[in-house]
């Protein structure tokens, strides 16, 4: 079954991902340290369709590489050469550009330079395109296609923005590079990697309860490996929807090129009811129950500070402490770190 078709049956209120369904990217990330005594190379360029990294680039190997067999399969040494020698001199241009941001700033030791440009192949065969730049992981500068000028952010953007704006010819070229030649090679990527970017995994879900705060515990629904990215998740209470105390976590990618998410909803102490968390992913529905020992878990919370005092009164000697398991705290943001064109 192809991922573009699987999207029709889910609910697009709940879908909590950017990407529409159908819709396909190619974006190449770069990334320049001003210290690579970090333990990173001072330049790294990926390429990636979707979720997955198809090229790569770092100022140790200077070589552009291959991440996917099709992309070995399908592009001469030729290709891989011309752009090594392309992105060699995008080394040297991250680290001048790099410098010069760190002058203006008065900044010294470890900063970062990023750059992303891509574009986007919508489900009814629309495109978008973009390109920006990031100084510590912060905007700094926005190509805007449409009105060829660049928007910037502060008054060190400002100067930026002037000296690229002079340059017209740079400035169509980037534009017919986002509206055209990324488009046409996306489409080609997707042609050449179509086994994988358009297939279907469904998606691994389980409940599991988490003390999140002292006293409150909290019902969560996780599905993993599931592809394509487009899934709605949601808790059922006796059989109805629930929509105001349910938080939503992103989609992000687990790393071998399928996505990951939850929903989370937080007890309520006196409640008796019966939870359940409905999933839909192309076409495929499964409703999976709470566990019910939440109940028990509760029950136990309130009357243990009795059972340890009467404990201590019995005993007559003693110190009894209660230690509370905490909970995971913990969430995973997707950063892509590094990009060619």
């Amino acid at each position: 079954m192809q991922a573009d078709s699987c999207v029709g049956s889910l609910k697009e209120e709940r879908l909590r991902n950017r990407r529409k369904g159908g819709t396909h990217s190619l974006r190449y990330f770069r990334l320049g340290l001003s210290d690579p005594s970090h333990g990173v190379p001072e330049f790294v360029s990926v390429g990636y369709v979707d979720s997955y990294p198809i090229t790569s680039y770092d100022s140790v190997t200077r070589r552009k590489e291959p991440r996917a067999p099709w992309m070995v399969e399908n592009l001469t040494p030729d290709h891989w050469d011309r752009y090594t020698q392309l992105l060699r001199g995008w080394q040297q241009r991250f680290k001048e550009e790099l410098r010069h941001l760190q002058r203006h700033y008065n900044h010294s030791g470890f900063h970062t330079y990023q750059r992303m440009i891509g574009c986007e192949l919508l489900e009814d065969g629309s495109t978008t395109g973009f390109l920006q730049y990031a100084y510590d992981g912060q905007d700094f500068i926005v190509f805007n296609k449409d009105t060829l000028s660049w928007v910037a952010v502060d008054n060190v953007a400002h100067i930026t923005k002037r000296a690229w704006e002079a340059n017209q010819h740079e400035l169509q070229y980037q534009k017919n590079w986002l509206e055209k030649e990324c488009i046409a090679w996306l489409k080609r990527f997707l042609e050449y990697g179509k086994d994988t970017l358009q297939r279907t995994e469904p998606p691994l879900v389980r409940t599991n309860l988490q003390e999140t705060l002292p006293g409150i515990t909290t019902l969560f629904c996780r599905a993993h490996g599931f592809y394509p990215p487009e899934i709605s998740m949601m808790w059922m209470k006796n059989g109805e929807e629930i929509v105001q105390e349910v938080d939503y976590g992103d989609i992000l990618p687990s790393g071998d090129g399928t996505y990951q998410t939850w929903v989370s909803l937080e007890l309520d102490p006196q409640s008796s009811d019966i939870y359940s968390c409905q999933v839909e992913h192309c076409g495929l529905q499964m409703v999976i129950q709470a566990p019910q020992e939440w109940k028990i878990i509760l029950l136990v919370t309130r009357v243990v500070p009795v059972a340890i005092g009467l404990a201590i009164v019995l005993a007559g000697v003693g110190i009894l402490a209660w230690r509370r398991r905490r909970g995971e705290k913990n969430r995973v943001f997707y950063h892509p770190t590094s990009s060619d064109q």
